[in-house]
């Protein structure tokens, strides 16, 4: 089946599973185990490496290791209703320092609560609740970081809270933010790419000032766990230099749905992304307008090792399906499709020594065709790794 087709039977099927409690994704950035406080104040935050070992087309750089990231939480209950959060993110040692995290929360009540400074956009569920002890795959799914531009962090304000009507609750997010850059079509890549937009001066300022707008507004249940629907969207390029227009205003859309369930002792969950980005009309079928992609992750405990020490181990088998299209639509003077496309499969077994920490090897193999829809590239390999909270 499909990725995308066995995403839209879950969703369809999800009201009548009968599912575990699932974390809810508006909440992520709360919910982590902070090890160490005083007072006020308390400390966190979590670890990641892996040992990557990949063929592409049969010719293969070795066996690499790598220390992926090492992040830090600072959270603060400043009064009864004001809370601080940040996170500081070192990737691959020091050669990337980002401040991912850093924003105030004003509770005028549960159902409305002001939110500003540096936050992340709810486009989807993975945004938001991308700490990787929560996974059981070592990389993170390319729907969510190759349309979806995850981690995306901005600089804005906005409101979010949460409604309980009998049986389930309602939640919601709506921010303001600088958005994304020039680099969405300016990039390296030789096509549009959103996450090329994410640029450091974006924490600065705005580079055309037309702020964009993103929001979410999802369903939980204890009994068929969450369903989420989201938009990202906004002006991303300098149409306007020293008050003089130099090109039109062109906007960069996404719309994202995602679920989280259970089926018994299964663990599902997924998202989907659909992306439209203005260019020039003579750039359109060589850079791409419209670009989709999503995956599914399908989690099963096997076993509950007895380990002295050690409480309710389990050791898990998952797979993960994903594809995406960075140009959907077709030549205008053959009407053959466009393809620059690339699926994958994930095969691996994890075990979890304890809730925050996962040890996980995976087995993944990913094809790649280009425009024309020629293969452009088989990569198969095995990664073997760790992420931990601390």
């Amino acid at each position: 089946m499909r990725p995308f087709a066995l995403l839209v039977f879950l969703l369809a099927v999800a009201p009548d599973l009968s599912a575990q409690d699932t974390a809810m994704v508006q909440g992520g950035i709360y919910q982590r185990p902070f090890l160490v406080s005083a007072g006020r104040t308390a400390v966190g935050g979590y670890a990641e490496g892996n040992v990557n070992y990949f063929r592409t087309d049969g010719v293969s750089e070795g066996l690499s290791m790598e220390f992926r990231r090492f992040n830090i939480f600072l959270f603060s209950s400043v009064g009864r209703r004001i809370r601080f959060i940040s996170e500081l993110e070192f990737e691959h040692g020091t050669e990337e320092i980002a401040l991912e995290t850093a924003l105030v929360d004003f509770m005028v009540n549960p159902s409305f609560v002001l939110r500003g400074g540096i936050l992340l956009p709810a486009i989807g569920a993975f945004n938001v609740n991308h700490d990787s002890p929560r996974y059981d795959f070592v990389d993170r799914p390319l729907v969510s970081t190759r349309i979806i531009p995850s981690t995306l962090s901005e600089v804005g304000f906005g409101a979010h809270g949460r409604l309980a009507p009998r049986g389930f609750s309602v939640s919601y997010d709506a921010y303001l933010t600088n958005g994304l850059g020039d680099g969405v079509l300016i990039n390296g890549t030789g096509r549009t790419d959103i996450p090329s937009g994410k640029s450091e001066s974006r924490f600065e300022e705005d580079n055309n000032g037309s702020p964009a707008l993103s929001g979410r507004v999802a369903a939980q249940s204890r009994r068929w766990g969450e369903i989420g629907l989201s938009y990202y969207g906004g002006v991303y390029n300098s149409f306007r230099i020293d008050g003089e227009a130099v090109d039109a205003k062109r906007r960069v859309s996404l719309v994202a749905i995602d679920f989280n369930t259970d089926i018994h002792s299964l663990s599902l969950r997924g998202e989907a992304a659909w992306a439209s980005i203005d260019v020039p009309d003579d750039l359109g079928e060589l850079m791409g307008k419209r670009q989709w992609g999503v995956y599914v992750d399908a989690v099963l405990p096997v076993w509950y090792p007895v380990i002295r020490g050690l409480e309710r181990p389990v050791v898990s088998l998952g797979l993960r399906l994903e594809r995406v299209d960075f140009n959907r639509g077709a030549f205008a003077s053959t009407g053959e499709k466009i393809f620059d496309e690339t699926n994958a499969i994930t095969v691996g077994v994890s075990f979890r020594p304890a809730p925050g920490t996962v040890f996980r090897l995976n087995y993944r193999r990913e094809s790649v065709r280009d425009l024309a829809g020629n293969p452009a590239g088989v990569t198969g390999g095995v990664q073997a790794g760790f992420a931990t909270y601390f």
